[in-house]
């Protein structure tokens, strides 16, 4: 029994740490984004959190490890490895591009301000590159995943291997490519998914008609 209150007392601790963390995240996001990178100070980050300054720094070394701790915490989230496990479960090619495609766009809607400032900053501060590298790490990952299920589908064009799926893929559905579609096209997200679905079909899946067939089959086709 007496154990049972020391234990209450440190989840509570873990709580309110878990808590103070998410505040400081938030309110550096934000402010990241409304007032950039450079402009926002640690003191800026501790008031917008109702935290001291050190706690500041206690979460995350201060501004420089914030943005990168802000970015790993998104792609160490439940959800990117719920995505992982969905990937490999389609068993239909098209499906599965429609699936990838949206929960590309859903991850650039999301992130979309905070990847710019990302973007723009990761050239003139480490810590900024480093968080970039994490979020294309994390991306390329779902992107390779998908490229090796539909291999494993028998859905890749011919003269298409993994490798150069998973690049195709990234060409359509990096970041990059979002803002290009969505920043100097000027099309809307629901418009950039249709034409993303097309192009990839084209670019990367055999004619519907080939798809599921052995490769011996494949080559007396042709």
């Amino acid at each position: 029994m007496p154990s049972k209150p020391s234990r209450t007392i440190g989840g509570r601790r873990a709580e309110y740490a878990a808590a103070t963390r998410q505040a400081i995240h938030d309110a550096a996001r934000e402010l990241f984004v409304t007032k950039g990178y450079f402009a926002t100070t640690v003191d800026d980050i501790a008031t917008a959190a109702r935290v001291a300054p050190a706690s500041v720094y206690a979460v995350a070394g201060g501004k420089q490890g914030l943005l990168n701790s802000i970015i790993e915490a998104r792609t160490t989230a439940p959800d990117v490895e719920e995505t992982y496990a969905r990937i490999t479960g389609h068993d239909d090619a098209t499906a599965l591009l429609r699936f990838m495609i949206h929960a590309t766009r859903v991850r650039f809607e999301n992130a979309r301000d905070l990847m710019r400032v990302v973007i723009d900053t990761a050239p003139h501060e480490p810590a900024a590159a480093q968080a970039l590298r994490s979020a294309h790490a994390s991306l390329r990952t779902g992107l390779h995943l998908t490229a090796q299920r539909l291999a494993d589908l028998n859905a890749l064009r011919d003269g298409v291997d993994v490798e150069s799926a998973t690049d195709t893929l990234w060409f359509y559905l990096s970041n990059g490519a979002y803002f290009t579609l969505t920043d100097d096209n000027h099309w809307s997200l629901d418009k950039a998914e249709e034409w993303l679905l097309e192009s990839l079909r084209t670019a990367v899946l055999r004619p519907p008609t080939q798809q599921g067939e052995s490769p011996e089959s494949s080559v007396v086709l042709q």
